[in-house]
């Protein structure tokens, strides 16, 4: 290579040919120098040298774009669709009401006194058990002559466990007197005192005619046992559920009936006497009754 300048007042802007210009490289560069030579080359070819391509790409990559402070509009928000109408939905129906178990009725055949009084204290066959202190079976002669029925027991008959008690019972003892007749004593001259119903009813109210049908068992049960010749039935609730019917006891009084083969006379309540002694009469008319079926029989 010369030591060549451009010459004074020469066009610069006119394109320069450095193809005289050799590729030199690194061996080539020493050597030169060893011999005191200068490369040189014009100036424009330098600036025009090719650069490394990371360099070229990054001088072709476009300007990022110029970072706005302006707020972003948020995007637009999807419109809801109409809301489709739904079909109208059923409600459940309301479950239907179970109907309570029937009631059976407790068996008693066969049964003899303690088993049957042991049947009858432990007795579930209706709700009156929740509400007594004792189931009530009887009490008097078991060979007599004489049944008495009553409709069901009071306070007291559940407090001693025993039927017909207090200002009742000796009522009925001066009753049975009057023809003969006691608690205990000879067969002919002897009564056993029951009642229709086992268990008080609470606040003393009526028993129902299905209440009465549970109870119906054990005393037919005493009926098999006792074997009475005549029933004295105290009560229109005591008349009806052994009679299986629903007259009124104005109807069943004065009149012989059957409750299985034995003959049944219908009389008052003994609760109904005491609050009414001008009907004490007709009950005497009654026993009278029962008295003449006896002694007919």
């Amino acid at each position: 290579m010369s030591d060549n300048h451009p010459e004074p007042g020469a066009d610069m802007s006119a394109p320069v040919d450095i193809s005289f210009v050799p590729d030199l490289d690194a061996r080539q560069r020493a050597m030169l120098a060893e011999m005191g030579v200068r490369v040189w080359a014009p100036k424009r070819a330098l600036e025009r040298a090719p650069v490394p391509e990371a360099q070229e790409a990054a001088v072709a990559a476009p300007p990022p774009p110029p970072v706005t402070t302006a707020t972003t509009t948020p995007p637009a928000r999807a419109v809801a669709e109409p809301a489709r109408a739904r079909a109208p939905v059923a409600e459940p129906s309301p479950p239907a009401p179970v109907a309570p178990a029937p009631l059976v009725a407790p068996v008693a055949d066969g049964l003899d006194w303690p088993a049957l009084q042991v049947a009858v204290g432990a007795c579930e066959a209706c709700g009156l058990c929740r509400s007594r202190k004792q189931a009530v079976l009887g009490t008097g002669s078991r060979l007599a002559h004489w049944m008495v029925v009553g409709e069901a027991p009071d306070e007291h008959d559940d407090a001693q466990g025993e039927p017909f008690s207090q200002q009742a019972g000796q009522l009925l003892d001066n009753m049975l007197a009057a023809v003969g007749v006691s608690r205990e004593g000879a067969p002919e001259h002897a009564a056993y005192l029951t009642q229709a119903l086992k268990c008080r009813p609470p606040a003393s109210r009526s028993a129902s005619a299905e209440e009465a049908a549970q109870c119906e068992p054990y005393l037919a049960r005493q009926l098999e046992l006792v074997q009475p010749r005549i029933i004295l039935a105290m009560g229109r609730m005591a008349a009806q559920s052994m009679l299986q019917t629903k007259a009124p006891l104005g109807r069943l009084r004065g009149q012989v009936h059957q409750y299985r083969g034995v003959p049944l006379i219908a009389t008052y309540d003994l609760g109904y006497l005491l609050r009414t002694p001008a009907a004490k009469r007709e009950a005497w008319a009654d026993l009278c009754l029962a008295l003449e079926t006896l002694r007919g029989a």
